[in-house]
């Protein structure tokens, strides 16, 4: 049976592609595909460790049986309309990932209501210095669809945890200058103690969850940029919580 396979990242890179069609064994698990491609590509295999992997959109196991004409991403660490945008928008909250530079101001109000006092915004901006090395500018890219899917479970789980209104979360892709805003975040709450804190629970969760990833370019070349490795929204419905959830359930 055949599998369509995605390349992120620094694993593009080195698979020497973005996109390519497999032939597997009935019966054939994930690690199996990723082995079949670690054994032409030796520098693949030593990414195995920190690698995640999705599914038709949705994080899975190692061990997770394949089907014919399954979508499997093989995930790197992340940093984390038309054609120029998507986007999913709820009757209260906005998810956007954009290609032109995001609209703040315009967001930000969308948040306000009058039942609201107040509104806690996080704005990412593309900074001109990165561990010791002049920053010039900055590329990102995205698994776009399983991007958005990703930032409304973010969202959904937010709401679930916090008392808040409204949240708008806009991410951008492609290059971006020293300057520039890569991801905004708005959040409408009846006191500010959970707008405060539910923004920060957001951009903290995406930047290990949403698969979203950054380049940097200097002087002295391009490197890709690399947190921690991709994962399920920590206590989401589905999620196994990770470690240092677990530890934080335990001390509140």
């Amino acid at each position: 049976m055949r599998v369509r396979v995605l390349f992120f990242g620094r694993l593009r890179d080195l698979a020497g592609c973005s996109e390519d069609w497999a032939e597997v064994r009935d019966g054939a698990r994930l690690q199996d595909l990723f082995a079949h491609y670690a054994a032409h590509n030796p520098e693949l295999a030593q990414f195995r460790a920190s690698l995640a992997a999705s599914v038709n959109e949705e994080y899975a196991a190692w061990d997770a049986a394949l089907k014919a004409n399954d979508e499997v991403a093989f995930l790197p660490p992340v940093s984390g309309g038309e054609a120029q945008r998507a986007a999913v928008e709820s009757s209260t909250d906005i998810c956007e990932i954009v290609r032109e530079p995001i609209r703040a101001a315009e967001l930000i109000a969308a948040v306000k209501s009058p039942a609201d006092g107040a509104v806690c915004v996080f704005d990412g901006i593309v900074r001109n210095n990165s561990k010791g090395r002049e920053t010039k500018y900055l590329e990102y890219e995205a698994y776009e669809l399983m991007a958005l899917r990703v930032m409304r479970d973010l969202l959904a789980e937010a709401r679930c945890r916090f008392a808040v209104g409204r949240i708008a979360l806009a991410h951008r892709l492609g290059r971006l200058e020293i300057g520039e805003t890569s991801v905004l975040i708005a959040v409408s709450a009846p006191h500010r103690a959970a707008a405060f804190d539910a923004c920060r629970f957001v951009i903290e969760t995406l930047k290990r969850s949403v698969p979203i990833w950054k380049r940097e370019y200097s002087s002295d070349g391009a490197v890709w940029v690399e947190g921690t490795p991709a994962g399920p929204i920590p206590g989401a419905t589905g999620a196994e919580p990770t470690s240092a959830a677990k530890d934080e359930s335990k001390s509140s």
